[in-house]
């Protein structure tokens, strides 16, 4: 009986257990939460109506499922959604928590800076659906258990830090539909393990660190439609069981590493609307097969090695609205079947060999908004209708050999925003209208035989920012009145175009920053007004028939750096205040009829005589000097002046001699010292030099051979960094051809080579010392992005200089953060250039041991220097956009896809929602990219690179993807 009682006084504490239990269970939840809220760093108090009610909870339901971010069932007892995305969280999750969420279906932690391990504790989650963890900085390896999570449709790790390999374990989950793994740095091949899914549609491992070959399982994925296994470092070649793959509808291995030819299997994804194959090392010719994708949209298979023609059967794809093919080696005529696509919107054919005519027809049967097909071959006339339809936005026909007119579908194309034909053979007059082109920002006719004078109503265009027809010898006429009136002009140059009249009066000047208008039969002065011009960088009137005076208001100007007057009648003195100026690099007043002195200053010191002779009233520094005292004898005593100076030269050289013998004596055994001084430094002996090191008169104490540079103080203050090298006799002549034409070497971003002081053993550079250290030092310095960009322009300007403006080209040779050094206005200054060549040449085994240094097999090394010269401006210009982060990174940066890259170097320099900046730092990084390419042949010239640079907000306007240069 007692046993009884005591059941049925259980039996009736039962339920209240259980109502205690739930009482109990859902303030659980609220509680966990709050922890898992305590694990966090919220700076934008995103959680902060996560708190609990002082009101007493109604029995049953969950205080949290009114909170942000936390969804519920229809009654509020349980949680069945976690959604903390784009909340600007961080910290680390323990993962401590999840074991309550049993009801979970849906997590969301995406768009924030959650950071360690991902909690393995997620995993017991079973009844989750979906899991967004993108967009984190979650590290290590990916954790095991996943396969716990058998009602998973939707994964999605992208952009994460993850190393590893990419887990196989993931292939369990037979539900799954949405696997996205990229830019999250996995490592090592693709599982085979991946061809098991039964109902993935979309799977996305761009942007890793893969390698080895893709393999052939993936074939098996029937119901994927949507894959991308680009941006990363396969080896091998693209699968033929791809083609199987019926369902599929995107396929982008791009940038990839893959060789071998394109599998005529894939012709068989009938599905298929996009195929991106282009920055690999595909070769053979295109598959007539990829015809028979009637669905197809956008085809990219440019950046390749691709021979062979375009296949007469893409004329049967009605879909295609891209059609990119450049930069490969492919050839033939462009067949007619192309320009009767009806969709048709782009069509990229730069950088091949392509000859022939452009079909006749192209632009009248489709909506064309953007035709590049420079640098080929190709002849003939352009195509009349290729404006027709009023969408053409961009059009690139550059070197190649068009003939005729211009078609008058371009005079009225409305939509026209940058035109480039340069480098043709072009004639006829230029029938622009530039008052229908109100959106037309780049025009370029250099290079062709066009006449008829530049457009008058030219003034119309009021968003042109670059006009370009130099080099069209039978143009003529004259310089438009109102061109300076342009608001956003930046660039005008009309060079060797016959034209007559005066220069226009710069009174409205707004933003011009380059004019060039020589080899023409301009007439009249130079207006004053062009005080107005605050943005004038660089301004070429030489070889005119100019007059007047020099205005000084020219020295004015805050940005000028290369001023061209040369070849003209300009009179009077040089304006003084030239010899102050923070910008100047570059004076050109040759063959004029200046007279007077030349200004001092250190500008001054930097140019040649070439920019000053043709002259004969002008003296000074670096003409000979000015003579002064010549009036104080009178007209009768210049002879006695004439004997008096050479007997006193006489006196002074008896001395110099008697002191270098005895100084040379004391060093025979090392032979003469000589000394070279070029522009900037005092004509000293070696012996004022030698003296300076060391009172001891000991070069040797100075510098003991592990020490790079040293710091010397000359006569009359001059401070110089010194860099000691051993030379041997037999190869000091071929040595110092080199250190001489570095001397010669002067640009506002190179350091400069003073002079040498050397014998048959040694010699001794001599440089500008400056103080405020170099790149290396100041890297990880916070800088504005204006800053970095100006450290990028200064590299990128003395390279191209180096590359491109030297005649021999002289290669850096060893281009680093800690050779690029700070000048006083922190201006970047690259030392160093050509330093390890000259140690090259040092060695018996070089090519230049009988004759000059740039001769024979040199060239071709030479060229290979200039081909890692630009590979390293990537890797530097990666270094500075990443405060220092990226280091040595060129090959690993395009294993990562392009948005991965672009966002961390967006937030490292807190683009934030600033487009402008963005584009500035999209095309950098771009060019860093290209100049990073592993294959030599692949990189672009630095004059290429600077190109591309220089033209930075034209350049990304409706630019999508790059063209052929800039």
């Amino acid at each position: 009986m007692e046993i009884f009682h005591s059941s049925s006084y259980f039996n009736l504490l039962l339920p209240l257990l259980f109502l205690f239990a739930a009482v109990s269970a859902a303030d659980i939840y609220s509680d966990t939460l709050l922890s898992l809220k305590s694990e966090l760093t919220d700076v934008n108090g995103s959680l902060k109506d996560w708190i609990l009610p002082s009101a007493e909870n109604p029995p049953g339901k969950i205080r949290a499922c009114s909170w942000s971010g936390v969804k519920c069932n229809t009654n509020n007892s349980a949680v069945t959604g976690l959604d903390l995305s784009m909340k600007s969280l961080a910290g680390e999750i323990s993962g401590n928590q999840f074991a309550v969420f049993t009801d979970l279906v849906s997590l969301n932690l995406s768009y924030n800076s959650f950071s360690s391990h991902l909690p393995a504790g997620i995993f017991n989650l079973t009844n989750l659906t979906t899991l967004d963890i993108s967009r984190n900085n979650f590290s290590g390896h990916f954790p095991v258990g996943v396969s716990a999570l058998q009602n998973l449709i939707v994964l999605d790790a992208f952009s994460n830090s993850f190393s590893g390999s990419l887990p196989a374990e993931i292939s369990e989950l037979q539900n799954l539909k949405v696997l996205n793994l990229a830019g999250s740095y996995f490592r090592g091949p693709i599982p085979a393990e991946y061809g098991a899914f039964r109902r993935l549609e979309f799977i996305h491992l761009a942007g890793n660190l893969i390698t080895g070959s893709i393999p052939p399982e993936l074939g098996k994925l029937k119901t994927v439609t949507h894959m991308e296994i680009g941006y990363n470092y396969y080896h091998g070649s693209i699968p033929w069981q791809l083609g199987s793959m019926t369902e599929l509808q995107y396929l982008d291995i791009a940038y990839a590493n893959l060789s071998g030819a394109i599998p005529k299997s894939l012709g068989d994804l009938n599905n298929l609307e996009s195929l991106f194959l282009f920055r690999n090392q595909l070769s053979g010719s295109i598959p007539a097969e990829l015809s028979n994708i009637r669905a197809l949209q956008s085809l990219d298979l440019s950046d390749n090695l691709i021979s062979g023609s375009i296949p007469e059967t893409f004329s049967e794809l009605k879909n295609l609205k891209l059609l990119s093919l450049f930069y490969n080696e492919m050839a033939g005529e462009v067949p007619d079947g192309i320009a009767e696509l009806p969709s048709l919107e782009t069509l990229l054919l730069w950088n091949n060999y392509f000859s022939g005519n452009l079909p006749r027809s192209l632009g009248r049967n489709s909506m064309l908004g953007w035709v590049d097909v420079s640098t080929n071959n190709l002849s003939g006339g352009v195509p009349p209708d290729i404006c027709a339809n009023g969408q053409l936005f961009k059009l690139m026909l550059f070197s190649n050999n068009f003939t005729g007119g211009l078609s008058t579908s371009l005079s009225n194309c409305s939509s026209l925003v940058r035109l480039r034909l340069e480098d043709n053979m072009l004639s006829g007059e230029i029938p622009l209208k530039f008052s229908s082109l109100t959106d037309i920002t780049y025009v370029d006719l250099s290079g062709n035989n066009f006449s008829g004078g530049i457009p008058m109503d030219i003034s119309k265009a009021q968003k042109l920012e670059y006009f370009n027809v130099s080099r069209n010898p039978e143009l003529g006429g004259t310089v438009p009145a109102e061109m300076w009136e342009l608001p956003n002009l930046h660039n005008f140059s009309a060079s060797s175009c016959s034209l007559i009249g005066n220069v226009p009066s710069f009174e409205n000047c707004r933003s011009i920053s380059v004019v060039e208008l020589s080899k023409n039969s301009l007439e009249g002065t130079v207006s004053e007004s062009i005080s107005k011009c605050q943005a004038l960088e660089r301004i070429d009137l030489g070889s005119n028939n100019l007059s007047g005076r020099i205005p000084e208001e020219l020295a004015s100007l805050p940005a000028l750096g290369v001023l061209d007057l040369s070849h003209n009648s300009f009179d009077g003195s040089i304006p003084k205040k030239f010899g102050s100026s923070s910008s100047l690099v570059l004076l050109n007043v040759s063959y004029n009829d200046v007279s007077g002195i030349i200004p001092s200053g250190k500008v001054f010191r930097t140019m040649e005589q070439s920019a000053f002779v043709g002259n004969p009233k002008l003296c000074g520094e670096p003409l000979r000097s000015c003579p002064g005292s010549v009036a104080i004898f009178g007209s009768r005593g210049v002879g006695k002046l004439l004997w008096i100076l050479l007997l006193c030269a006489v006196v002074a050289m008896f001395v110099t001699l008697s002191v270098m013998g005895i100084f040379y004596f004391r060093r025979e055994s090392k032979g003469q010292w000589k000394m070279i001084s070029f522009d900037g430094l005092p004509q000293f002996t070696a012996n004022d030099v030698l003296k300076s090191f060391s009172s001891t008169e000991s070069m040797d104490a100075l510098l003991p051979l592990s020490a790079s540079v040293s710091k010397a103080v000359l006569p009359t203050g001059i401070t110089v960094s010194v860099k000691k090298i051993e030379w041997g006799a037999k190869r000091m002549r071929v040595m110092l051809e080199f250190v001489t034409q570095i001397g010669n070497a002067r640009h506002k971003n190179l350091i400069r080579l003073l002079g040498v002081c050397y014998n048959s053993q040694l010699a001794y550079l001599l440089y500008d010392y400056l103080p405020n250290g170099n790149l290396a030092e100041k890297i990880s310095v916070k800088r504005e992005w204006a800053a970095k960009y100006k450290i990028v322009i200064g590299v990128a300007r003395g390279l191209h200089f180096l590359h491109h403006e030297c005649y021999p080209a002289i290669p850096h040779g060893d281009l680093r953060s800690s050779n690029i050094v700070f000048d006083e206005n922190m201006e970047p200054r690259l030392t160093e250039f050509g330093f390890k060549h000259l140690l090259e040449l040092n060695k018996d085994s070089f090519a230049a041991a009988t004759s000059t240094w740039d001769a024979g097999d040199n060239i071709s090394v030479t060229k290979e220097e200039l081909c890692r010269d630009v590979y390293s401006f990537g890797e530097i210009t990666l270094q500075i956009l990443s405060s220092g982060r990226l280091t040595n990174s060129g090959a690993s940066i395009h294993s990562k896809s392009r948005e991965v890259v672009l966002r961390e170097i967006y937030n490292e320099n807190e683009a934030g929602s600033n487009i402008s900046m963005q584009e500035e730092i999209k095309l950098v990084v771009e060019v860093a990219m290209l100049c990073t390419r592993s294959r030599p042949s692949d990189r672009p010239s630095m004059e290429s690179a600077w190109k591309l640079l220089s033209e930075s907000k034209i350049q990304m306007k409706n630019n999508p993807t790059f063209e052929a240069a800039g």
